[in-house]
């Protein structure tokens, strides 16, 4: 039987984790999948941490949790927790509900199909979503098309959270970014290696910074200078 691991980085989001992590167990996964659920804890202080523990110490419970002791960012809560899977197939999942968990079937299938290495869910090709903020959409496009620059591909949305890997190809990635960074170097690195990228639309459903939205213009300055690091550099 395949397993698919599901990576969760997580920080300060005590008011959204426990329905995320309701809505991971409960998602459907197709062809029998077996579920790995990772989650990492970036040094929380909001309250998050204790949540984590409880779920773990379920005796139902299939959760693995590892725990930074300082915030470190988004990238480096991913790479711990990419180094701790086993599946076959790799998923970020983020854990502020604004992506679906219903939604793994349509990203999976590809890879099952054998016609991907690598699946993006992209928020710009049709699916619904919420109406929010301009700006950010058009960085999210600047951004991508910069990337798509470098790197020779045609993503729509370089920079979304529900991105799937064949879990041998993403643990021989040799990865180095922190925060939000880790977007564009994961786009780089697979693109690099020459892999089959697939793209399928998905649902989303955007926060407001009252909400608890973490990014800001400043990831966007750091996001673009990743893709000319990973893209250009050595």
């Amino acid at each position: 039987m395949k397993r698919l691991s599901i990576v969760v980085p997580v920080f300060n989001e005590k008011d959204t984790v426990e329905t995320l992590l309701e809505r991971v167990i409960a998602a459907p996964l197709p062809n029998a999948l077996e579920r790995e659920v990772v989650v990492v804890d970036d040094g929380s202080t909001d309250g998050t941490l204790p949540l984590l523990r409880a779920w773990v110490a379920r005796p139902e419970s299939k959760i693995r949790l590892l725990e930074h002791d300082t915030n470190r960012g988004k990238g480096a809560a991913l790479r711990t927790g990419f180094a701790a899977t086993t599946g076959d197939i790799v998923l970020v999942q983020d854990a502020d509900l604004e992506y679906d968990p219903r939604q793994y079937p349509d990203l999976l299938q590809p890879i099952l199909d054998d016609q991907a290495d690598v699946v993006f869910g992209s928020r710009f090709l049709g699916g619904p979503h919420r109406v929010l903020f301009f700006w950010h959409y058009v960085g999210n496009r600047f951004l991508t098309m910069m990337s798509n620059m470098c790197t020779d591909l045609n993503l729509s949305d370089m920079e979304t959270c529900y991105k799937v890997f064949r879990g041998e190809l993403l643990r021989g990635l040799t990865l180095r970014s922190n925060r939000f960074g880790i977007e564009p170097e994961l786009t780089a690195r697979v693109a690099k290696a020459q892999v089959r990228i697939y793209e399928v639309p998905i649902s989303y459903h955007g926060r407001t910074y009252a909400e608890g939205k973490k990014i800001g213009w400043r990831d966007g300055i750091s996001a673009a200078w990743a893709i000319l690091r990973y893209n250009l550099g050595p």
